[in-house]
C-alpha cells in the first residue's frame, strides 16, 4: 500500500492510522488469548464428548500452550528480520485455518494435534502484535497504546469464559473454536491494509535463524510437561515418564548451552541471553512466570468448579467473570500512563498483592456458596489487581531493551506468560493433589481446587516481591 509523504513516526494514538494499527494488533493477539481462555468453559463439555479425566483436559490445554510458548521467541525473531505486519498476517491466517480444524476434530488425538499447530501459528502473531505498537508510537502515546493492548488482551482472556459458555449452551463446544477464526482473519486484513509506518525505515537483523534452538525448546518442554501430566497415572518412576522428563530437562539445558555458543557466531540466538543482564528485564519476566502461572491456574480450575460443583450452566459460569472485563477495560489505559510517569514498580507490586487477595477469595468458591457472597467479591478484587499490574508489567519489559529488540523482548515476555500457563496446567493439579483425577465433581475436586487457589495466592505474593526488588522506580528507556 502506498503511503503519503510526511506520514512517519511517531503516530498519534487517536489518529485514524493509530486507531487502525492498534485495532489490528488487539484483534490478532486477542484471538489467540481468547482461544486460550474460551476453551476453559468448554472443558466439561469436551470431557463428556471424549470421556476424559483431568489428564485428558490437560492435554487439550497444554498442546496449544506448548508450541505457543516454545516458538514465541522464534516468531519474535522473524518479526525482527521481516516486515512485522507480514509475519503477523501469516500467523493470523494460519491460526484461523487450524482453529476451524479444531472445530471439526473427530477424536482427542486429532484435537491435540491441531492444538499444537494452532499454538505454532499463535507464536507468529502474538509477539509481533505488541512489537508493531512499540515501533509505531512514542512516549506517553506508546504507554497508552500498550495499556489499551494489555487491557483488551486481558479482556479477551477474561471474556473467553462468557463467550464460550454461550456457545456451548447454544450449540456445541465445537463452536468455541470456529467462532474465533473470523477475528484472526480480520486482524490479518487490517495489518496488511494499515501496516505500521516504521517498517519502511526499521533497522532489521540479518543472519540465519536459530532453527536448532526452536526444536530444542519445543522438544524439551514437551518432555517435561508430558511427564508432569502422565506421571500421576503411570507413576513418576515408570520408564516412559522418567525417560521423558529426563530427556526434556537435558534438551532444555542443551538449549541454554546452544544459545551461549551462538553469541559469537553468525546465527542470531533464539534466546539472546544478553538481554537478561538487565535486572529489570529479568525481574519482569520472572514476575510474569509467577503471576501468570496463578492466573492460568485459576482459569483452568474455576470453570469446572462452578459448573460441576456449584451447578452453574456454561453461560452462567462464563458470565461470573464479567466484572473483570469491565474493570480491565476502564483502568488498564490509566495504569499504562501511570507507569510512564511514576515508574512501573509500585503499580506492579500493588497489583500482584491485590491479585493474591483475589486468589484467597476464590478459594471460598465452594459448593453452597452464593455468587454475591463469594464469586463477585473475588472477581472485583481480581480485576483491580490485573488492571493495576498488566500494562505496567508490559511497559517495564519493553523499557528495558533497545527499540530494535522490541520483537524479541515482547516475544520473551509473551513466552514467559504462556510458559507459566503451560506449567500451571501441568503442575498445579499435581501440587494440589488433583493429578490423575477421573472426575471433575465431588468433594475431592472441590478440596483440591481450594488448595490450588492458595498456591496461586502464594505465587502472586512471590511476584510482588520480585517486582519490589528488581523493577526501577522510573523505567528509563535504553537508547536505541
Amino acid at each position: 500500500m502506498a503511503r503519503r509523504p510526511g506520514r512517519d513516526l511517531p503516530v498519534r494514538l487517536h489518529s485514524s492510522t493509530g486507531r487502525w494499527i492498534l485495532a489490528g494488533s488487539v484483534l490478532g493477539s486477542g484471538a489467540v488469548f481468547l482461544e486460550g481462555s474460551v476453551v476453559n468453559v468448554a472443558l466439561p463439555a469436551i470431557a463428556r464428548g471424549f470421556n476424559l479425566g483431568v489428564d485428558g483436559l490437560q492435554w487439550v490445554l497444554n498442546g496449544y500452550l506448548l508450541t505457543l510458548s516454545a516458538l514465541m521467541l522464534f516468531g519474535g525473531s522473524l518479526g525482527d528480520r521481516f516486515p512485522r505486519s507480514r509475519v503477523f498476517a501469516i500467523g493470523c491466517v494460519a491460526f484461523a485455518f487450524f482453529t476451524v480444524g479444531c472445530a471439526l476434530a473427530p477424536s482427542l488425538l486429532t484435537l491435540v494435534a491441531l492444538r499444537l499447530l494452532q499454538g505454532m501459528a499463535g507464536a507468529l502473531l502474538v509477539p509481533n502484535s505488541l512489537a508493531m505498537l512499540e515501533t509505531s508510537f512514542d512516549g506517553e502515546e506508546r504507554g497508552a497504546a500498550i495499556g489499551q493492548w494489555a487491557g483488551w488482551s486481558a479482556i479477551s482472556t477474561a471474556l473467553g469464559p462468557l463467550a464460550g459458555g454461550w456457545l456451548v449452551d447454544a450449540g456445541s463446544w465445537r463452536w468455541v473454536f470456529a467462532a474465533v477464526a473470523p477475528f484472526a482473519l480480520g486482524a490479518a486484513w487490517l495489518s496488511l491494509r494499515h501496516a505500521p509506518l516504521g517498517e519502511r525505515r526499521a533497522v532489521r537483523k540479518t543472519g540465519p535463524l536459530d532453527y536448532v534452538g526452536a526444536i530444542l525448546a519445543t522438544l524439551g518442554l514437551a518432555g517435561v510437561v508430558g511427564a508432569l501430566i502422565v506421571g500421576p497415572s503411570l507413576g513418576f518412576g515408570s520408564p516412559p515418564v522418567l525417560g521423558a522428563g529426563i530427556a526434556g530437562a537435558l534438551l532444555l539445558l542443551g538449549l541454554v548451552a546452544h544459545e551461549r555458543r551462538l553469541v559469537h557466531g553468525d546465527t542470531e540466538p533464539l534466546l539472546p541471553l544478553g538481554v537478561f543482564r538487565s535486572r529489570q528485564f529479568t525481574g519482569a519476566n520472572l514476575m510474569t512466570l509467577l503471576v501468570y502461572g496463578a492466573l492460568n491456574g485459576l482459569m483452568f480450575l474455576l470453570m469446572p468448579q462452578l459448573q460441576d460443583n456449584l451447578g452453574y450452566d456454561a453461560l452462567t459460569a462464563g458470565a461470573a467473570l464479567l466484572p473483570v472485563n469491565v474493570i480491565m477495560l476502564t483502568l488498564s489505559p490509566l495504569a499504562g500512563r501511570m507507569a510512564t510517569r511514576i515508574g512501573a514498580r509500585w503499580p506492579m507490586v500493588v497489583g500482584a498483592l491485590t491479585a493474591a487477595a483475589a486468589m484467597a477469595l476464590f478459594a471460598r468458591v465452594q459448593p453452597g456458596a452464593s455468587y454475591l457472597g463469594a464469586v463477585l467479591p473475588a472477581a472485583i478484587v481480581f480485576g483491580l489487581g490485573l488492571a493495576c499490574m498488566v500494562a505496567p508489567l508490559t511497559a517495564a519489559v519493553l523499557a528495558a531493551v533497545d527499540q530494535q529488540e522490541a520483537g524479541v523482548a515482547s516475544a520473551i515476555n509473551n513466552a514467559a506468560a504462556r510458559l507459566a500457563g503451560l506449567f500451571a496446567g501441568a503442575g498445579l493439579p499435581l501440587a494440589a493433589g488433583m493429578g490423575g483425577m477421573t472426575r471433575l465433581e465431588g468433594p475431592a475436586f472441590a478440596a483440591g481446587y481450594a488448595r490450588a487457589m492458595w498456591i496461586c495466592a502464594g505465587l502472586c505474593v512471590g511476584g510482588a516481591l520480585v517486582a519490589l526488588f528488581t523493577i526501577g522506580g522510573r523505567s528509563a528507556r535504553r537508547p536505541s
